[in-house]
Parts: C-alpha cells; structure tokens; sequence
C-alpha cells in the first residue's frame, strides 16, 4: 500500500552527502536525497521540519543479551572476569520463566530504541525448563515495539558435567537444538530488503558447545541461509580452555567445524593474532566490538585497526546488560571511540569511525546492505537527535558534538518509514510500569 512521501527537511546536519536539505521517504523507503538550495522531485512530499535535528542512519546493533536486563549491578557477579562471572549469573539466569523474559526484552529494545537503534541482534543461548518459546517472545515484543530485529536461536550443550561451565540446568541435548532451531527459522524468519525479523543460528562459545554442535549448526544455516553468530576470543581464558579441551585456538577450531565465512560475525574478537586477523578478513567474517563490556569484566580491547587492515568488517554491540548494564547504543559507539582512541591516537581515529561502526559496519556484521546509510534505495531508519542540552552547549561541530558531547537519546526515530520514537518516547509505551516488571521478575529470580 502506498503512503504519503514525507520530506525531513531542512536539518541542521545529515550524515550524508548531497542531502543538504534533507531526504525524501516513501513507502519505507529513501527515494530522494534533498541537495541545498533544491526542492524535492518527488511530487505531493508532506515536509517534517527538521531543521533543530542531526540526521545519522538508524544505529545497528549487533551484539546483546536481553535477557540479562534482570541482572544487572548484581553483587555476586561484581567485580569479576568472564569466566567466574558466568559462575556467578548461571544459577540466576536457570530461573528465567516467559513472563520474565517478556519483561527483560521489552526493557532492551525500549532502552535501544531511545539511544537511536532501529535494528538490534539478540544471543538467546539460555533455556531452562518451561522457556521452549523465548524466540517468539522476543518477536512478538521488537513487533509491539516496531523495532527491526536479527534474533537468534542460540544454544549450549556442553555443561559441567562434560567438561563446560553452564550447569545442566541451563543446557540442552543436541537434537532438541537443532530441532527447534529448524522450527524457529521456519515460522520465523523473513526474507528480502524489508525484513523486520530475521533468526540467525548461535552456539553459545567454545566453551559452552560440543564440537558436533557447532559442525551441525553450520550445516544447518548452509541449508536454512541464514547467518551464525557465536562468542570468540573475548579472554585469555578462553584460549586457554579452546586448546587444554580441543588441542588449538579459539579461531582454528571455528574453522574445523565449518564457520569461516561471510554468514559469520563474531563477538569480541580480542585475543586474534595477525595471522587470524588475516584469515578473518579474508573469509569476510566481520566483528561486533563491545568496548563496555570489555571494560567492565577487564578482558581487553578489540584490536579495530588491525582487523581493519586485515580486511575485517567491524560493527558495534552494545553486549548483555549484565556486563555493560545498558542498552544504549549512542553511548556505546561513543565508549568504543574513546577506547580505540586512547590506543591508536588522533592520527589513526575519529568520531566518523565510531559511527561507520555503528551503521555501515554493522549493518554488514547482519548482512544487511540496505540498512546503515542514507543513501536513496535503502530503508528509511533514521536517527533524529536534537543539540537543546546542556550537554551540547557550544558546540560547533553537530555530527561531531553526537560523540563527543555524549548523545544519549534520540528526539525522533524512523523504521521503515514509520515513527517508532517521537518527542523522545515511544508512542504507548508505559514507562513506569515497564520499569516495575523487570524489577520485580528480577527479585523474584535473585530470591529463587
């Protein structure tokens, strides 16, 4: 069905060439970009003045775990590395129950909706008894929502008992995963440039899957074409246990079990060394790089140049909230500016890197070409950020003054043509009760 061509006009920045006033959306789409001193071609545009509005592509992003949202600021996991804080959470996180999830997601998307994300990933890998239906769940909240979403069916079947670190509680037999992730894909998962749900098949980590697990779930995605994500090189530890259990490194057994590929991104990517940067890039494998994260459990920081050298698509996550504990991605692109600058100096980056990252990079860490630019044919997912905080006092720079002053909530946001966020809010969303669910799910998990 046909809509009305909606102009945003006149903007005080675009992050586009050739657009000096603005854009033209039509049926979902960019159909035009605006030169100064023109008016559009396209006959009967209703114009959206956005001439107090910074326009950037809608923000993507390519790694979380919504379901920590119940668990963030958790004593017991503070203040701990990677593996002793998975320890720490399991036992919490094997008391999940559907309306819990429900709550958890709904809080996720909301909190990324609000920093400018028009389409996130989700790594659901957790599923304890009773939780069979957690891909749907999240489906039907991003669809209340009106958020574009990648979710993926993830999985863990390497428990304690076997020489893993999840508890039997939280794991699955390899036949009921593949099973579902079959079915998930199936009733799921939607096809070309206007997509709003896609599923993506995700084994948990190395330390966390047999071996036949993730040869199979590659197989799987090879038939279904759909894309695979997973954890690599997020600590030493993890090296560590890839060759005591399996004889080699985290990379050379991703490449054993058939993962090597386009339809791969990989989260983390800290602990590559040259060599595996450069088969990564060869073999298109992109990264999500997820600098809160990193910094909060102490794990190290992704080597983004290098990778980059290499050929490697990098992308931004915002991670789970239990080890970043928000989902905001506009201060997400901005940790990882800051992170990567303290590392390669004023030479190497700036701000337009942190958001290629977050748009064009990631946008490819999905395999979705079409999304991450404003450019005409792609989707109209837009960002709309207004520069009327204190925050941004004095800035003379407004794409720039988004990272470096700090932007943290979008004014407007656009997915698919359609408003998602307006006046800073998202329409009919009830904030306060929202806030009420989590945290009362939350306590009942912490109390068991």
């Amino acid at each position: 069905m046909s809509t009305m061509p909606i102009w945003i006009k006149d903007p005080l920045a675009i992050l586009a060439e050739g657009a000096g006033r603005g854009l033209v959306v039509k049926d979902g789409r960019i159909v035009e970009l605006v030169p100064a001193g023109a008016e559009p071609a396209t006959a009967g545009a209703v114009a959206y003045d956005a001439s107090g509005h910074v326009v950037i592509p809608g923000l993507i992003n390519t790694h979380h775990h919504f379901y920590q949202t119940l668990t963030r600021a958790l004593p017991a996991a503070m203040d701990r590395e990677l593996f002793p804080w998975l320890k720490a959470l399991y036992p919490i996180w094997a008391k999940l129950t559907p309306e819990a999830l429900d709550a958890a997601v709904t809080v996720a998307m909301a909190e990324l909706m609000l920093s400018g994300c028009t389409t996130t990933t989700d790594h659901h890998y957790v599923f304890p008894a009773g939780l069979d239906d957690a891909v749907g769940i999240e489906v039907e909240a991003a669809k209340r929502l009106g958020i574009r979403v990648l979710l993926t069916r993830g999985s863990m079947n390497l428990s304690e008992r076997d020489g893993g670190l999840p508890p039997d509680s939280v794991v699955q037999d390899e036949d009921t995963i593949l099973a579902d992730s079959e079915r998930v894909v199936a009733q799921f998962h939607q096809r070309g440039p206007d997509a709003m749900v896609q599923i993506a098949l995700a084994p948990c980590s190395p330390f966390s899957v047999t071996g036949s697990l993730m040869q199979q779930t590659a197989a799987l995605a090879e038939k279904l074409d759909v894309r695979l994500h997973t954890h690599l090189a997020e600590t030493e530890d993890e090296n560590r246990f890839c060759e005591a259990m399996f004889g080699c490194r985290p990379l050379d057994y991703l490449e054993k079990h058939g993962w090597l590929g386009p339809r791969t991104w990989l989260a983390h990517g800290i602990f590559f060394n040259a060599d595996e940067m450069k088969r990564l890039g060869k073999a298109k494998t992109t990264i999500s790089h997820c600098a809160c994260s990193n910094q909060l459990l102490a794990s190290g920081a992704c080597p983004v140049c290098e990778m980059e050298d290499a050929g490697v698509g990098i992308g931004i996550g915002v991670d789970g909230s239990a080890s970043n504990d928000g989902s905001n991605l506009m201060q997400e692109l901005r940790a990882a500016f800051l992170m990567q600058r303290a590392r390669y100096g004023v030479s190497r980056l700036s701000h337009k890197d942190a958001l290629r990252w977050a748009t064009k990079g990631s946008a490819a860490c999905v395999g979705r070409p079409e999304l991450g630019e404003i450019a005409v044919g792609n989707a109209a997912d837009l960002a709309l950020f207004k520069l009327d905080e204190l925050r941004f006092s004095g800035a003379s720079d407004p794409i720039a003054a988004l990272v470096l002053c700090g932007a943290h909530r979008a004014d407007r946001v656009m997915v698919g043509g359609r408003w998602t966020v307006i006046d800073g809010a998202i329409p009919g969303l009830d904030v306060a009760a929202l806030i009420r669910r989590p945290s009362a799910a939350a306590e009942r998990m912490r109390a068991g």
